[in-house]
């Protein structure tokens, strides 16, 4: 295999993919396979290799590190392909083959700088690693690399894709991208890449919409679905996690079918390629933002590279593709016959480079390069603590181990416990995991005077505790528009306005959803709400459902329509009320007073009285006391309102009976008795009253349950049964009035008042029967209006059916208010009371 190979006394080996692309040829088994060929010259990765050359002839120069030892190299090419790069592995593992050496036998490598790729370092790892043999690469990220169990001797100088997939899982939430795509390399690089970052988003709200895969060796079908893919997807948003030999068909692909207006975020490994940074190919890619290790400075690199010449070592391999690629010609060498080696313009030998302009010859924002650099010295510094048993910088008296004893485990060792600080000022260490810190620069893609620019953005930073620190300059950054200002957003749904909530869409990623309005009762206050808060019990939703409103309270008040004819109705009743007995005390010496026992009808008068204002504490805001006095003075005064009725009627059957030969009961149940009567009945109701609110009173109460957007402020009337007891009560007397009025109904008299008494009592308990219907189905305050349409109804119907007929004869037929039309008997005949 061709190769870049110099002598020392301690050689390292390198393996790097100068060519980006294995032409694979078919073996026709009849005669023996031709070698490996490659095509595509990589000028970054073959950078690479002078890099090495230059870091190993430095560490030769120096004095303080291996003094009087000599470096050597024997530098491979991989082709990028996992199968050469095992070739290769094997090859340096195997010993040199180089012909014409000075020395019989070059010793085995000590350590081996490589690979690029994730993969092919893998193929390195696996196949060296058991031999103990110290691999320090430069470029593969892969976190999988990271398994000391697995690859107990690796080692790299770049940042695992763990740090990587962290990087950009913080990009992505700082920037609120929600719905985005991913290409990834069909290999161990790009799978293991998407997959650290998918589990780093899960929990960010991110969606992976798809995943398209490209391999540089794909077929243009291959190539087609994936373009295909993207123009499919509504993402506004790509993730590529891509090496650039991979990566660059498919780039040049969406340029061609003009894919713009996607906004694109890089891995390191084609953020900063020189191929793709073209203004052909920021057509599409422009204003793509990537991560990428610190970029560093190597001045004295550049008249190394400048000094490159396929004259001066004709036999050097890939220096007459990269002259060609470089000067445009092909140069003429010894033994090269000029009529066969292609069309190429032949070079005059006059050419140089020291003038070139190339990117190549950038010595200013080196990155990868850097990380060769390193590795280099990383493996030095570890050999030299080895030998001389002392750290770099102490004075070196004597070899402590010949160079012929180093041991590869020995090696590994060291290099896993190097630190120093290099000649630029940084630190170069391995974790136990042979991982380096993690620290990156945001570069975003720029077009400046016709040239793509990598301009640092950015900055991304790891802590020891695994914390993570990013800074970016929005101002600075040029997006996928062309502004500066402009932060383009990628959601598959837009977010839920307050008074919504996330509704998940069946058979697509959580990042898809309806906004759903919250139902009634509950609110969502912010922006993208996965659930709607119900309010308190006391509140309610407005109408936008971004707010919790007190609910409207709702009782029976003095100041609506309703409220205003009960206490008109009420007080009318009880100026009726006081007017009529104004009356019976006026002419309280006719008969008609008279026959009607004075003194009852204007206790009951009075209590008809109090009934009528019963129905005024009813209404307005319920407080403990108006609830503890309404129930209770509604009990008390139609109690004593009954018991007066009762009083009469008793006086009426006795007074009757009386006239029959042989009965003295109206003596017997005179005045005194009338009051005992009155007093008794009404003090059994003020006993079940007093124990009502002595053990379960009446309370102001919010009842929810019949609306909900309104609160119903009522009593309560605490306990259920005392309430129906004062009720029961009130229905016993008036049971008890009714059986005896309706007995005394037919006696003989121009003036039976026990007519009246049946009529009031059948109007009084047909109203407090249809009541408990009425009263347990209305809802609201009309409960309350029920209970004061009974109290009143019973009451006019007590003061029009027994008062309203005295006052008749009292005020507009006095004629009739004489004792013979009130008495008005026949004598000549017997009645008997049925």
């Amino acid at each position: 295999m061709p190769s870049l190979f110099k002598e020392g006394d301690i050689m390292i080996g390198g393996i790097f993919p100068v060519f980006n692309k294995e032409i694979i040829s078919t073996s026709t088994f009849e005669k023996e396979p031709s070698g490996v060929k490659c095509a595509g010259l990589d000028l970054r990765a073959y950078r690479w290799t002078q890099v090495m050359m230059f870091a190993i002839e430095e560490i030769n120069k120096d004095p303080a590190l291996l003094p009087n030892i000599s470096l050597g190299y024997r530098i491979l090419n991989s082709c990028a392909s996992p199968t050469n790069t095992l070739r290769a592995t094997l090859t340096l593992a195997s010993g040199p083959e180089e012909k014409g050496l000075t020395s019989a036998c070059t010793p085995a490598i000590s350590a081996l700088i490589a690979e690029s790729g994730s993969s092919q370092s893998l193929v390195v790892a696996g196949a060296l690693g058991p031999f103990q043999l110290p691999i320090v690469s430069y470029f593969s990220t892969c976190a999988c690399l990271s398994d000391r169990a697995k690859y107990p001797t690796f080692f790299r100088t770049i940042p695992s894709d763990y740090f990587q997939a962290k990087a950009l899982a913080a990009l992505v939430k700082h920037f609120g991208w929600q719905w985005i795509g991913a290409i990834q390399s069909d290999n161990d690089y790009g799978r293991n890449g998407i997959l650290a970052f998918s589990e780093e988003v899960k929990n960010l709200g991110v969606c992976i919409a798809f995943v398209g895969t490209v391999l540089r060796t794909d077929t243009m079908d291959k190539i087609l679905n994936v373009v295909e893919m993207i123009k499919e997807s509504t993402v506004e948003v790509i993730l590529a996690f891509v090496p650039e030999g991979d990566f660059y068909p498919l780039m040049k692909e969406v340029v061609k079918q003009n894919l713009t207006g996607i906004q694109w975020i890089a891995s390191e490994a084609w953020i900063t390629a020189a191929r793709p940074s073209t203004p052909e190919i920021y057509q599409a890619f422009g204003g793509a933002l990537g991560f990428v290790v610190q970029k560093m400075a190597i001045p004295k690199l550049k008249p190394f590279l400048t000094d490159i010449s396929p004259y001066r070592d004709p036999n050097a391999a890939f220096v007459k593709d990269f002259w060609e690629i470089i000067v445009g010609c092909r140069p003429v060498l010894p033994g090269m016959n000029t009529d066969t080696e292609g069309s190429s313009k032949i070079c005059t030998g006059n050419e140089t480079l020291m003038n070139s302009q190339d990117l190549f010859f950038d010595v200013t924002q080196l990155r990868v390069s850097y990380n060769v650099h390193k590795a280099v010295y990383a493996i030095a510094h570890a050999l030299h603590q080895l030998v001389f048993c002392k750290p770099v910088g102490e004075k070196v008296m004597k070899l402590c181990l010949n160079v012929s004893e180093i041991r590869l485990k020995a090696v590994v060792d060291h290099l896993q416990r190097v630190n120093f600080k290099d000649q630029f000022g940084e630190r170069v260490f391995f974790d136990e995991n042979g991982d380096p810190p993690a620290s990156y620069d945001i570069i975003n893609w720029q077009l400046m005077d016709g040239q793509v620019q990598h301009v640092t953005v950015g900055h991304f930073v790891s802590t020891a505790n695994g914390e993570y620190k990013l800074s970016i300059e929005e101002d600075k950054i040029v997006w996928k528009t062309g502004k500066t200002v402009s932060v383009p957003t990628s959601v598959c749904s837009n977010v839920c306005p307050v008074g919504t909530r996330k509704a998940q869409i069946k058979g697509k990623p959580t990042c898809c959803f309806d906004c759903i309005p919250c139902a009634d009762g509950t609110i969502a206050n912010s922006t993208g709400a996965a659930d709607c808060t119900s309010c308190p019990q006391e509140f309610w939703s407005n109408e936008r459902k971004d707010e919790c409103i007190p609910k409207t309270t709702e009782f029976l008040t003095y100041h609506e329509p309703m409220g205003i004819s009960i206490t008109v109705v009420s007080l009318l009743g009880a100026s009726l009320s006081l007017a009529t007995m104004m009356v019976f005390i006026y002419y309280r010496e006719t008969p008609v007073i008279k026959a009607s026992n004075t003194e009852l009808s204007c206790f009951l008068l009075f209590s008809l009285f109090l009934c009528f204002l019963c129905p005024l504490p009813f209404m307005g805001r319920p407080t403990l006391w108006t609830c503890m006095l309404r129930h209770t003075a509604f009990g008390v005064t139609f109690a004593l309102c009954i018991s007066c009725v009762l009083g009469k009627t008793i006086v009426v059957v006795t007074a009757f009976k009386a006239t029959f030969p042989g009965h003295k009961v109206s003596g017997k149940f005179g005045p005194a008795q009338q009051r005992i009567i009155v007093c008794s009945c009404t003090f059994i109701q003020i006993v079940i009253c007093v124990l009502w609110l002595n053990l379960n009173p009446p309370f102001p109460d919010m009842v929810f349950r019949y609306s909900n957007k309104k609160i119903v402020l009522e009593c309560n009337t605490g306990s259920e049964a005392a309430f129906y007891a004062v009720l029961g009560y009130i229905g016993i007397l008036a049971i008890i009035c009714l059986v005896l009025a309706f007995l005394a109904r037919k006696l003989p008299d121009n003036f039976n008042e026990a007519k009246f008494i049946t009529f009031s009592m059948l109007i009084f308990c047909a109203v407090w029967i249809a009541f408990i219907p009425a009263y347990v189905s209305s809802p609201g305050k009309f409960t309350v209006a029920v209970e004061i349409f009974a109290i009143l109804s019973s009451a006019f119907g007590l003061l029009i059916s027994i008062f309203a007929p005295k006052c008749y004869i009292i005020l507009l037929k006095p004629e009739k208010n004489t004792k013979k039309h009130v008495m008005g008997k026949r004598m000549n005949q017997k009645y008997t009371v049925s």
